[in-house]
């Protein structure tokens, strides 16, 4: 869920820290008379509406107090000081909020891309599954095959077996689509597709020589 006190400050708020700022440089001393609301409206470019109720802001922090028909003095360095570093602390939890939304918006786009994704690979598996004709099949040379030494076409592994052999793996190398010359070594592991039976047609043919009938 994103975070919703995240906003600017609005436009009085931020003349107000403005007038504290002065406060707190000395520019506008203490039981000093503020500029006219039209003085200050002219200076901020904004209306007098939003210059009475910066005012009225920091006549609430008592930094300064409303004077009947007299204009604003100000009343107290010390608070404006405390308001500066208040508002500062406010906007830097905002500033955190933003960042944090920020963070939240990417985390679900890269949910979303994930799920998507996910989706594809499901998708793709279950089509591969409900197309493809044949399983996969492994099975290791045994170290007594009479058959070691001699290649797939001179051994007709095909039409023994009717298995075909799309890898061999021997040690940590995998040789793909090796090819009617690759010859069979001890403890070779053979990857082949074929038909429900032809496991074990391979499984008898590496063991003695021949087909299973």
């Amino acid at each position: 869920m994103l975070l919703s006190n995240n906003m600017v400050p609005p436009v009085y708020a931020q003349i107000a820290l403005d007038v504290a700022l002065r406060i707190t440089r000395g520019e506008l001393g203490e039981n000093t008379k503020v500029y006219g609301r039209s003085v200050m409206a002219s200076e901020y470019g904004v209306s007098p509406e939003t210059i009475r109720r910066a005012m009225k802001l920091l006549s609430d922090m008592e930094i300064v107090s409303i004077l009947r028909n007299s204009g604003v003095m100000v009343l107290s360095s010390e608070k404006a000081g405390r308001y500066v570093k208040q508002f500062s602390a406010q906007n830097d939890i905002r500033t955190h909020q933003r960042k944090l939304n920020q963070l939240l918006q990417k985390q679900a786009d890269i949910g979303r891309q994930i799920t998507d994704v996910a989706g594809a690979i499901v998708r793709i598996n279950e089509k591969f599954s409900t197309t493809a004709p044949f399983p996969n099949y492994e099975i290791a040379v045994p170290t007594e095959c009479p058959l070691i030494g001699r290649n797939l076409s001179e051994l007709k592994f095909w039409q023994q077996t009717g298995a075909t052999v799309i890898a061999i793996r021997r040690g940590d190398t995998i040789f793909l689509s090796p090819g009617p010359y690759a010859s069979l070594e001890h403890n070779d592991i053979l990857m082949f597709v074929g038909s429900a039976h032809c496991a074990d047609a391979v499984e008898a043919f590496l063991r003695q020589g021949s087909a299973a009938p």
